[in-house]
C-alpha cells in the first residue's frame, strides 16, 4: 500500500498529460500521421502485438544478455581495480573511453566483424552499460569505515578476508546504484544497435520495428513500439530497485526507515 500510495502522484501526472494529449489530438483534428492519439496508439499495441510482442521478446533478451555481461566484467574489473593501485591507474582511463565513444560510431564495424547478429547486439549494449557497474562498484569497495579497516588490520585478516567481509558488504549500495543505471542504459546500448544493424536490412527487435513503421509511414506503430520502449526501461529500473531493497533491506540504512534495525 505504501509503495502506491508513493506511486499515486506520478500516475496523476502521467494521466493528466495523456489526456491532455488526447484532448489536444481531437480538438484540433491532427492526422494520425503526423500525431496519432493516445488512444489510437493503444489500439495499435493490441492490433499488432503479435509483431511488437515477438520485437519485444528480441529486445528484451539482448538487454538481459549484455546487462549480464555487463555485471560480471564490471565487477570482475572493480575487484582488480581495488587490488592494485597501478592496475586502477593503468585502465581506468580505458573504461572511461568505453563511455563516452559513442556506440552508434563503433556498432557498424562490431556488427561487421561479429557474424553473429546476438552476439554483435550483445557487445555494443553491453559496452554502454559497463561503465557505471565498474565506476560504483569500484567506488564502493574502497569506501570502506576506516575504523573497521584499522579492525581487521590489528586481526591481521588476509585480503581475501578484508574483501569478502568486509569491502563487499560496503560495497553492495554503490554496486546496486550502477545496476539501476546499467540496465537503462544496457536498454538504450540494444536499441540503438538494433537501429544500425537494421538499416543494413537485418534485425527483429523493437528498433527495428520503428525503422519499418517509419519507411511505411505507420506513425501508430512507431508510437507503439516507443511506448513499449519507455514502459520496459521504467520496469527494468523499478526491478533494479526492489532487488536492491531485497538485498540491503534487512541491514543497511540506505533502505531501513527510521526507528527499523535498531536494538
Amino acid at each position: 500500500m505504501k509503495t502506491l500510495r508513493r506511486a499515486l502522484p506520478a500516475f496523476v501526472v502521467g494521466a493528466v498529460l495523456l489526456a491532455t494529449w488526447q484532448g489536444w489530438v481531437t480538438t484540433f483534428d491532427i492526422p494520425p500521421f503526423l500525431v496519432p492519439s493516445p488512444l489510437l496508439v493503444l489500439k495499435t499495441l493490441v492490433n499488432d502485438w503479435p509483431v511488437l510482442g515477438g520485437a519485444l521478446l528480441v529486445t528484451l533478451k539482448v538487454t538481459f544478455l549484455s546487462l549480464l555481461c555487463a555485471v560480471v566484467l564490471g565487477v570482475a574489473v572493480a575487484f582488480a581495480f581495488v587490488q592494485s593501485r597501478w592496475i586502477e591507474s593503468a585502465f581506468f582511463p580505458y573504461a572511461v573511453l568505453l563511455q563516452v565513444t559513442p556506440i552508434v560510431a563503433i556498432a557498424p564495424l562490431i556488427i561487421i566483424w561479429v557474424q553473429s547478429p546476438t552476439l554483435s547486439l550483445v557487445i555494443c549494449a553491453t559496452i554502454v552499460a559497463i561503465f557505471p557497474v565498474i565506476a560504483n562498484t569500484t567506488l564502493g569497495l574502497r569506501s570502506v569505515n576506516p575504523g573497521l579497516a584499522n579492525l581487521f588490520r590489528m586481526h591481521r585478516a588476509s585480503r581475501w578476508q578484508t574483501l569478502i567481509r568486509l569491502r563487499v558488504p560496503s560495497a553492495l549500495p554503490y554496486f546496486f546504484g550502477g545496476l539501476r543505471i546499467a540496465s537503462g542504459l544496457a536498454l538504450i546500448g540494444a536499441v540503438v544497435a538494433e537501429f544500425v544493424a537494421g538499416t543494413g536490412g537485418t534485425g527483429t527487435g523493437l528498433a527495428y520495428q520503428i525503422l519499418q513503421a517509419g519507411y511505411q509511414l505507420n506513425i501508430p506503430r512507431m508510437f507503439a513500439a516507443l511506448a513499449l520502449i519507455a514502459a520496459t526501461g521504467v520496469l527494468l529500473f523499478l526491478l533494479m530497485g526492489a532487488l536492491s531493497r531485497w538485498a540491503l533491506g534487512g541491514w543497511h540504512e540506505s533502505v531501513l526507515r527510521p526507528g527499523e534495525g535498531s536494538g
